[in-house]
């Protein structure tokens, strides 16, 4: 043996790397066991943490009793802003009377020429104000992405308390990740240059979250 393979037979051996099958059955164990840090303490209230995180990220959030009033909260919003009345949204979101409020939707992936866009979202997390959005035919990720507006539609029973409890819900109602899963804390932004804040560098400059249920 030469003495570089010699060197590299101890460097295996203090590293535990000749036990192959054992270091993954340890690994795996571990995963298994869905170890916890320390996590901070919420409150009683995930809506009104949620909602306070998320006006401090710069988006800005209405409420409605139930889905059927979100078509007249978009508009409400477009008409207040100046946006237009014609959105693209995703097939998951089609459901409710968008004409009866005066708007042209269509359920579809977006393109750059898309102003306003529409999602839903897998969940939400009270700890920092973020969307937890996943990819899918039903919910093409572009929506989310290209337009210069993103309109986010939350139940409030969809509100989890940490990042933790966000991928425990995904686990246990998906079981495997979707091809993508994206983390939305407020419009996009920047400060690369001069250290000066520009929000929509590399999405949407605006972000308007619509709280759907009781929040008493």
């Amino acid at each position: 043996m030469s003495a570089r393979e010699e060197i590299l037979a101890r460097v295996r051996a203090g590293v535990g790397k000749e036990d192959a099958a054992g270091r993954r059955i340890t690994a795996e164990s571990w995963l298994a066991a869905r170890h916890c840090g320390p996590q901070p303490v919420i409150g009683s209230s995930l809506v009104e943490r949620f909602r306070s995180k998320a006006e401090s990220l710069a988006s800005t959030v209405a409420t409605v009793v139930d889905l059927a009033a979100v078509p007249a909260a978009v508009a409400e919003f477009l008409a207040l802003n100046q946006l237009g009345t014609t959105a693209v949204l995703t097939p998951e979101c089609a459901a409710g009377d968008w004409a009866a409020a005066g708007l042209t939707v269509s359920a579809r992936s977006a393109v750059d020429a898309d102003l306003v866009g529409i999602s839903g979202c897998f969940c939400a997390i009270a700890e920092t104000g973020t969307l937890l959005l996943l990819s899918g035919e039903n919910s093409p990720a572009s929506v989310s992405l290209l337009p210069e507006t993103h309109i986010a539609l939350v139940p409030v029973g969809r509100i989890v308390a940490t990042m933790e409890a966000a991928f425990a819900l995904l686990r246990a109602e998906r079981g495997t990740l979707p091809r993508a899963v994206n983390f939305v804390s407020g419009p996009s932004r920047t400060g690369d240059i001069e250290q000066t804040i520009v929000l929509g560098a590399h999405g949407p400059c605006r972000v308007h979250l619509i709280l759907i249920g009781d929040i008493a």
